[in-house]
């Protein structure tokens, strides 16, 4: 990652919009800035959110709050806590998100 012309600035997440995104079952609310190339974003699960899709996309992610199962098309799985991370590069191994609690995450990707 080549982070480049963004000036020094702050986030307060409380006023960034939070936009309803869907999954195969629950839902997802995500709060998101780009910046160029960069997307970053506090994503929010609903208890009982399962993504609708495997995802190829390369993330960093932090779990902030709850509990995130992170499954790999392989089968293997990952559960995630407050304070544990996960980093994936692009179209490396594909993977899906869910939770039957609920969680929050930070994400850049």
């Amino acid at each position: 990652m080549n982070i480049s012309d963004i000036p020094f600035g702050i986030t307060d997440w409380t006023g960034v919009e939070r936009t309803e995104h869907p999954g195969e079952t629950g839902m997802a609310y995500w709060q998101t800035r780009q910046f160029g190339a960069i997307r970053v974003r506090v994503v929010e699960y609903s208890a009982g959110y399962l993504a609708d899709h495997w995802c190829s996309k390369g993330h960093i992610l932090l779990c902030l709050d709850g509990e995130l199962e992170s499954e790999l098309a392989d089968g293997r799985k990952f559960i995630l806590t407050p304070g544990i991370s996960y980093q994936v590069a692009d179209n490396a191994e594909a993977h899906r998100s869910g939770t039957r609690s609920g969680a929050r995450l930070f994400i850049v990707d």
